[in-house]
């Protein structure tokens, strides 16, 4: 791989394959992936399911002591920025608020966009760990984020041990390198949103039916956390989780000719665990506010794909951009790793020979994976850059395998430098924003209302803060639900005493207001305005 030598056991390989009196084709300048799902069957087990050698890829003591101490590092400036990074506007501050109301209405059945008004655009399974971790640890940014990060983890740790498996400890370690320093996972892994825990739903299903495609005994249990997973992702995001994971393996299948793999899966089985797990909420949920079945099933999940400048959303606006784009967010998604694409595109026969020797269909079934966000999103016009999250795994995963086949020998000393310099430059650009976004926020420019709050209450603690114009969802939830919203300068009376008013109003409004408030500064993208009153004309 990048970091390690790969060794062909070719040798190995025919010997074993001798006593079975199997038949096989030489090895070119790639190894041949054979899982035993997709061998003939024979009396005695394959020699993995992935057929491929346990230590294709090692790594020295110092090379493994690298790794670590980069995912220890990044790990660490994930943990820190969990406390010094402000919740932002709009979407991370949005679903915190929405989960911090869950956490002070009790209600666990209906997300909340505001008081009384029920957030049907996305299932709870976040806001509920958001709000169990504010349970725990207190209505702040790391209450809401901690369990996110703790399913990033978790979701490492189980792919890191499903590739060992696999492919051995060093690919496993080399695979973790990849994902968890790429981008977008570094900045999903504990943001408060849907995907990260929809990624972790989808990625236990691919990798748990490739288990069980590969299992020894057909129709084995290997496919039951497949099953968990489902559920894991439409409780998460709905059934779009069903698509991403439908779309790789029917492609895989197919191109693959593997659809008998597919039976030793007890489908029916499965589909019951996953009812018996994510049905119950959509049916609570329908009962309590009804309506929210047709809007989350035909709005969100059909209209909001398929209807340019689609109207429908309840819960701001829809996300227009040119269609295809998810290739390009892809690209920025998974940089820096992206960029090691290119030298494999320099390479196509050496690629080329990667997947026709692989007889089992593994790269196949990655590169499948990889794709199914962007060939389910190509054609939509409102998309944003973290719906490619769920193909991040897998391209992890192909990226190292190729490189770990089409490049031996020398070749490798120029890779292990490129990949060193690729991590070591992704944890220095992450410590920087860490860094600013507590000494400078605004450097980052970072939407907030973190610092405005704080100013105010270091003013008059109990001084109501009102937003000129729109909500504020960090507003709403560093007030902890307090602030309050008038959409012009006509419904400003004489009980308001704390104001803020977006920058680009500031200019036209100031005169308004100059009289009556004193500017006590700007915090981000609004200027906070404040006036002293009497006990008795303060609004109650």
């Amino acid at each position: 791989m990048i970091l390690g030598t790969f060794r062909t056991q070719k040798n190995q390989i025919n010997d074993l394959t001798q006593k079975r009196n199997l038949a096989v084709k030489p090895l070119s300048s790639a190894a041949t992936f054979q899982p035993s799902c997709c061998t003939p069957q024979i009396a005695e087990p394959p020699v993995n399911m992935s057929g491929m050698p346990r230590q294709a890829i090692t790594l020295s003591r110092y090379e493994v002591m690298v790794l670590l101490g980069g995912l220890i590092v990044l790990g660490c400036v994930r943990l820190v920025g969990m406390f010094l990074v402000p919740l932002t506007d709009t979407t991370e501050a949005r679903y915190a608020e929405i989960a911090r109301k869950m956490v002070e209405t009790q209600d666990w059945i209906t997300p909340q966009f505001d008081y009384q008004i029920p957030f049907w655009g996305k299932p709870p399974l976040h806001t509920w760990l958001s709000a169990l971790g504010m349970e725990l640890f207190g209505v702040n940014a790391f209450g809401a984020r901690i369990l996110i990060f703790t399913c990033a983890i978790v979701l490492l740790f189980l792919l890191f041990r499903w590739v060992r498996q696999n492919l051995g400890s060093g690919a496993g370690l080399c695979v973790v390198s990849v994902l968890s320093s790429s981008i977008l996972f570094f900045g999903a892994s504990a943001f408060v949103m849907t995907d990260l825990v929809l990624v972790f739903g989808t990625t236990l299903v691919m990798m748990s039916l490739w288990q069980a495609m590969c299992a020894e005994a057909p129709r084995s249990r290997a496919a039951w956390p497949a099953f968990v997973g489902l559920a894991i992702g439409l409780l998460a995001k709905g059934p779009v989780a069903l698509v991403l994971c439908v779309i790789p393996i029917a492609l895989w299948a197919l191109l693959s000719g593997q659809t008998r793999s597919l039976l030793r899966v007890r489908w029916g089985t499965g589909a019951l665990l996953t009812l018996l797990l994510a049905l119950p909420w959509y049916v609570l949920a329908e009962l309590k506010t009804p309506g929210f079945l047709n809007y989350f099933l035909v709005g969100e999940h059909f209209e909001r794909f398929t209807v340019p400048d689609w109207q429908g959303d309840l819960y701001g606006s829809g996300h227009e951009r040119p269609k295809g784009a998810i290739w390009a967010d892809w690209t920025l998604a998974f940089l820096p790793w992206s960029l090691f694409l290119i030298p494999l595109i320099l390479k196509p026969s050496r690629l080329k020979s990667a997947f026709v020797s692989d007889r089992s269909g593994w790269l196949l079934y990655l590169l499948c994976w990889s794709l199914s966000p962007m060939i389910l999103f190509t054609l939509s016009a409102n998309i944003l850059a973290a719906y490619t999250l769920p193909s991040l795994p897998a391209a992890s995963i192909l990226i190292v395998c190729l490189y770990s086949v089409i490049w031996s020998g020398a070749d490798q000393s120029i890779i292990r430098v490129c990949f060193a310099g690729g991590l070591l430059g992704i944890l220095a650009v992450w410590t920087i924003m860490v860094t600013l976004a507590h000494v400078q926020p605004d450097a980052l420019k970072l939407r907030s209302a973190k610092v405005l709050v704080s100013t105010l209450g270091q003013i008059d603690e109990d001084a109501t803060l009102y937003y000129l114009g729109r909500r504020s969802y960090s507003g709403e939830f560093y007030t902890h639900g307090h602030a309050q919203v008038i959409p012009d300068l006509s419904q400003l009376n004489d009980h308001i005493q704390a104001l803020a008013v977006p920058l680009h109003n500031e200019a036209s409004d100031l005169e308004k207001i100059a009289d009556d408030f004193e500017r006590i500064g700007q915090f981000g993208r609004h200027v906070l305005f404040y006036r002293s009153l009497p006990a008795s004309e303060v609004k109650q």
